[in-house]
């Protein structure tokens, strides 16, 4: 971690990043919905197996219960400890009283790690559950369920906190259901919390570095992400430090 270039970073990029979404403006309604064809499987993702778990494997008691019984696709994003700005994410989807595994891939989330109690710009991606119902992206969506928002407003310039480009880090985007309202393009800025309790929190493509506070996976992970997710298995992510994810 380059931790002391903190600010020189957010300068860079004059806060476009915040929470690792640039607000700067909203989609257009009429970009809502573009469709692409499923196509052929994306190179570089591991297809699923025949392998079973009885219950999303990493996870406690208490995380489980939060797991809505009406999901069965859920993208369990692990973080390699509560200070790590790395992880691993697997998406999984329901077969009979067990889940499979579709994919699993490197991740990178906040700067410092993770959080119970997140608040804008505060560097730490929030903990827990949350509902996955509306993508957009500069790019065409590459076929896909969910509601899709392009818009060239889903750009960012500068580099990160390792010096690595941005550009292209908003190709391709997931709202996570953290502090907004499901229903509308992942730039809408309402936040129910609140201001403080931060937002715009998103997975979107990985540009090498740690996040503000979103979860970023690679290119063909958020291809994959975007021709798999189904608003009728009532998608969630599941995300967390792993400690935190086994209670």
């Amino acid at each position: 971690m380059i931790r002391d270039r903190r600010s020189a970073v957010f300068s860079a990029t004059a806060l476009a990043v915040i929470a690792c979404t640039a607000l700067s403006g909203f989609a257009q309604p009429a970009f809502a919905g573009d469709r692409a064809s499923a196509g052929s499987q994306v190179a570089g993702v591991r297809p699923a197996t025949a392998k079973s778990a009885s219950s999303l494997p990493g996870l406690g008691p208490k995380t489980l219960a939060a797991v809505p019984q009406s999901t069965s696709q859920a993208l369990v994003v692990t973080g390699n400890g509560v200070s790590s700005a790395t992880g691993h994410a697997v998406l999984y989807h329901r077969v009979g009283n067990g889940w499979v595994a579709d994919g699993s891939w490197a991740t990178h989330n906040a700067l410092d790690g993770w959080t119970h109690n997140h608040h804008d710009r505060d560097l730490h991606t929030p903990i827990g559950v949350f509902s996955l119902t509306d993508a957009g992206g500069y790019l065409p969506s590459p076929g896909g369920k969910l509601p899709y928002y392009r818009s060239k407003y889903f750009t960012v310039a500068g580099s990160g906190f390792e010096g690595e480009p941005l550009a292209g880090s908003f190709d391709y985007v997931v709202a996570i259901n953290y502090n907004r309202v499901p229903g509308r393009s992942p730039l809408d800025e309402t936040q129910p919390l609140g201001p403080a309790k931060g937002g715009g929190i998103w997975l979107h493509v990985d540009h090498g570095g740690p996040t503000h506070g979103c979860v970023s996976l690679p290119r063909a992970a958020m291809i994959q992400l975007l021709r798999s997710l189904d608003p009728a298995m009532h998608p969630v992510v599941v995300m967390g430090d792993a400690a935190d994810l086994k209670q």
